[in-house]
């Protein structure tokens, strides 16, 4: 029964001596940032009237949004590049007039492939009826390579970071252990106006934008096998 019990208590510490016995390491984190000049943008427009009659505003809007949807095509915009994301019609009540008006409004995306076209298609857009952008966002064609050039650089830039913190122990990194992106922040500019009636007096020649550059950040976790 003895040698039963030792048996058993030596079975169970092997797991234990086995784990403890893992290779030392070391674990950083890296950092890999892309600067780049956007050559797209997304317009994020609306169509709203506001009226006493659900009816007429409803009416106005889907004929400037029938406009809207024809200049776009007449332009060579491809269908897939602009969407609707919503339609609302609502009633709002105003205390001080004891009255009730209806809003009607209609949310259009608009994707222009070439950034360079933005001013025109955008005094088109206004001569046609639109009345309110929410805001507009630049991007780029080309953002799955950037991407994975960020990256490239994240895990560069952990790979030194872990030699210099080796380096002072005269000590050497080994193969990477274990590799995982933490997160991802594409920072881009943001555009936005309230009011647009006044720039549909816009000449096409006017600068209303300045793109400048988007920055990708991405950052990894890398350990790494610390070498005696």
């Amino acid at each position: 029964m003895k040698k039963f019990m030792l048996l058993f208590v030596v079975l169970l510490s092997v797991p234990v001596m086995a784990q403890n016995s893992q290779n030392p390491s070391v674990s950083v984190s890296g950092e890999g940032i892309i600067k780049i000049v956007p050559d797209q943008v997304l317009i994020k427009s609306r169509i709203e009237h506001e009226g006493p009659s659900a009816t007429s505003v409803k009416k106005q809007n889907d004929e400037i949004v029938n406009k809207i949807i024809n200049y776009l095509k007449a332009e060579g915009i491809d269908e897939k590049d602009f969407q609707t994301n919503y339609v609302n019609l609502n009633k709002r009540y105003d205390y001080n007039e004891k009255t009730y008006t209806y809003i009607a409004n209609q949310s259009i995306t608009i994707k222009l492939k070439d950034i360079g076209n933005y001013e025109r298609i955008m005094k088109g857009l206004l001569e046609n009826g639109l009345n309110r952008i929410d805001g507009i966002q630049f991007l780029s064609s080309e953002i799955e390579k950037y991407e994975q050039e960020a990256r490239r650089l994240a895990v560069l830039d952990a790979q030194n970071k872990a030699k210099q913190l080796a380096s002072p122990l005269g000590q050497e990194i080994g193969k990477a252990i274990s590799i995982s992106e933490m997160d991802y922040n594409n920072v881009q500019p943001l555009y936005r106006m309230e009011e647009m009636a006044d720039m549909s007096m816009a000449k096409t020649d006017e600068q209303t934008i300045a793109p400048g550059e988007m920055e990708l950040k991405i950052r990894v976790n890398v350990s790494f096998e610390l070498l005696q």
